[in-house]
């Protein structure tokens, strides 16, 4: 018989709860907020506030030029999207050479 045995003595059962996340590159398994995060990345790195982030990416609009796809007002009428998100991406496009559909 083994006898009685505590987590202490088996140093990686008791660290296996604190190893840090790795980010996956794909959003495969992924749920809720961590499919966000594996999704949003460009949208993050502009600033872009959580519920703008989240509607650009419920819309399969993952990167800057695919905004080209969408007319201002269509942008606009994306639930989350506020107005200074739209202008922010409206610099940003226009820095880049890339227009809204007309």
């Amino acid at each position: 018989m083994l006898g009685e045995a505590s987590f202490a003595s088996f140093p990686r059962l008791a660290t296996m709860s604190e190893k840090p996340r790795r980010k996956s590159p794909s959003p495969q398994g992924k749920k809720g907020d961590d499919l966000y995060e594996a999704l949003d990345g460009d949208w993050r790195k502009l600033g872009l506030p959580t519920p703008a982030r989240q509607a650009l990416v419920d819309a399969k609009l993952y990167r800057v030029s695919d905004l080209r796809n969408l007319s201002i007002a269509e942008l606009s009428a994306l639930d989350g999207m506020s107005k200074s998100s739209v202008a922010r991406l409206r610099n940003i496009m226009e820095a880049k050479g890339i227009q809204f559909r007309l």
